[in-house]
């Protein structure tokens, strides 16, 4: 998504990725429920194929007549560019060396920070609807996971369009990790009734689930120059993923009786908010230095 995004927007770039990935977002509040309902209409083997054939479908469609496009090839420019890139030059002697970034502190602490954030959110929302279930109900779970999702869109949206352009971006992430850890100690709070506690929980944890992945290239955007970000974006992407793979089996051996309030939700809710604070401590260690090499927006 940055990858298709980036090159079109400068100045601008936080509110356009945010509305690119509410796109993505808004597909958890139509198919939390929805799955739930073809699931139990035609079979969890019909429903997948049905929505893994319109899923493939139109990303087909849309690579061929859209996202193949660039700015130069329709003799436009980015946003904010009058005749000239305000971005920094990168360095002399050609793109730097892809080893170069694990020595430097700032990737680092982004990439550990982006991994370990992600690993509490994947790990907590693989679980949490089987763990709403015996709460609220198939239904209602099914209703309250589009609600985390509805959340993170406007998480993202004031995120994208409120933050100033000068603003610490690492600390931006802070507060939404943050908000994110007040949302797993609710859920402790819960103590398996889908009270004010549970709903309150939920809505806190998912104004961050979209900041997640979309401020870390927003970090390394204004940390890095155009020819480091264009190799620190998929190598953050990487690392996290190849974290939070693993994320729902370790969250699965916390579980124990399966619902919220329940014995085994103590360390599981626990754990990601845990996780969650490592994270905000990790991109609080990557504040300061290199001034020079940021770009503009």
């Amino acid at each position: 998504m940055n990858a298709l995004i980036a090159p079109w927007f400068i100045l601008r770039r936080p509110a356009a990725l945010g509305m690119a990935y509410n796109g993505a977002s808004l597909g958890g509040v139509i198919f939390s429920p929805l799955w739930v309902a073809l699931i139990a209409g035609i079979g969890f083997l019909s429903a997948a194929l049905a929505v893994g054939g319109v899923m493939v479908a139109v990303v087909a469609t849309l690579s061929v007549l859209v996202f193949r496009h660039t700015p130069e090839s329709m003799g436009q420019r980015p946003d904010g560019v009058e005749g000239a890139d305000p971005r920094p030059p990168a360095p002399q002697g050609g793109s730097p060396a892809r080893r170069r970034f694990f020595h430097d502190r700032k990737f680092v602490t982004l990439a550990a920070g982006m991994m370990l954030g992600l690993f509490a959110q994947i790990g907590l929302l693989a679980h949490l609807f089987s763990l709403l279930v015996p709460v609220l109900g198939e239904g209602m779970a099914g209703l309250a996971m589009g609600g985390a999702t509805l959340a993170a869109i406007l998480g993202r949206s004031l995120v994208g369009w409120m933050m100033p352009v000068s603003a610490d971006r690492r600390l931006v992430a802070c507060v939404s990790y943050g908000v994110q850890v007040a949302g797993s100690l609710l859920f402790l709070l819960a103590a398996g009734e889908g009270g004010a506690w549970l709903i309150l929980g939920i809505a806190l944890f998912g104004l961050g689930i979209g900041n997640a992945t979309s401020l870390p290239p927003l970090i390394a955007q204004q940390e890095f120059t155009r020819a480091e970000v264009a190799r620190v974006v998929p190598l953050i992407v990487a690392i996290g993923q190849a974290g939070y793979a693993f994320a729902p089996a370790v969250f699965g051996l916390l579980r124990g009786d399966g619902m919220i309030g329940g014995s085994g939700s103590v360390p599981l809710f626990a754990c990601a908010a845990v996780i969650q604070l490592a994270a905000i401590g990790c991109l609080l260690a990557g504040r300061g230095g290199r001034p020079g090499r940021r770009e503009q927006g």
